[in-house]
């Protein structure tokens, strides 16, 4: 169980992409949820990326704004989720790997000034209450601005960064703001250039929580909806986001009992609430 916010810088990171690769790949237990929430000020990728359009604008974020001026944001928001899990091949396939769309347009972001507070105490209540894990995407700037009170009660900040030069060179800032803000962040390292995790942990004084493989014919699977091959979960991307994910939500965890001690014993421990 746990509430995690994936952030990016310029260099193009790889945020959503990795998001939806985690989304897919994380381990469920029976009855369990995952969501994936598209929080980026930027504008969402996925409805017009991995979906092709199909679905209009009939989901998403935008929807929100107008529902918690009517003090429906409750029920509004679980109707705003896509089912995102494959068919088993006879019947639907149980809603437990949930899409909530970002924007389609970045201004309007403007309308969501008063959304994401209340969107944040949703999710931890999703956490605390249902069990349900939720992975948050900021995008490049979506950790800062009104919007980082997303990052703020999140259990593990991660900041998705590639090894290369011009990536590391401009993760620097923005891993040393968050730091100062919200303390410990974690990294997420797309390998694609040369730097191993110890050079990255180094120049970015931050420790690599997990790596995924710069596998841009899978990765375009997720970011453009091109075309699934046979044993696509099966890839080098989805098999490095199965661990990933893992290690993730072991990072929340510890995280959360530094905070909190009582609290995380509580979610490991039946009834010690």
């Amino acid at each position: 169980m746990a509430l995690i916010a994936l952030a990016g810088s310029s260099g193009s990171p790889g945020v959503t992409t990795s998001a939806l690769a985690l989304l897919l790949a994380w381990p469920l237990e029976p009855g369990r949820r995952m969501i994936l929430a598209e929080c980026d000020p930027d504008g969402g990728a996925v409805l017009h990326g991995l979906l092709q359009g199909t679905l209009g604008d009939r989901y998403g974020l935008h929807n929100l704004s107008v529902a918690a001026r009517k003090g429906e944001f409750g029920d509004a928001f679980w109707r705003q989720l896509i089912n995102l899990a494959p068919e088993d091949g006879t019947d639907a396939a149980a809603p437990d790997r949930l899409l909530l769309p970002g924007i389609t347009d970045p201004a309007q972001a403007a309308s969501l000034g008063s959304v994401w507070k209340v969107l944040a105490t949703m999710f931890r209540g999703i956490e605390a209450d249902h069990g349900h894990d939720v992975l948050i995407d900021l995008g490049r700037h979506g950790a800062f601005g009104p919007s980082a009170v997303l990052a703020d009660q999140a259990d593990a900040v991660i900041v998705v960064v590639r090894n290369t030069l011009r990536c590391l060179q401009s993760a620097q800032g923005r891993v040393r703001q968050l730091h100062e803000r919200i303390g410990d962040v974690g990294l997420l390292i797309i390998d694609e250039g040369p730097y191993p995790a110890g050079e990255v942990q180094r120049v970015l004084r931050a420790s690599v929580v997990a790596t995924l493989p710069h596998a841009p014919s899978e990765a375009r699977v997720l970011s453009d909806g091109d075309e699934q091959p046979r044993h696509f979960t099966k890839s080098k991307l989805m098999k490095a986001a199965r661990t990933a994910s893992t290690l993730l939500v072991q990072r929340a965890a510890v995280r959360r009992s530094r905070l909190d001690p009582r609290a995380a014993f509580a979610a490991e421990v039946p009834g010690a609430r």
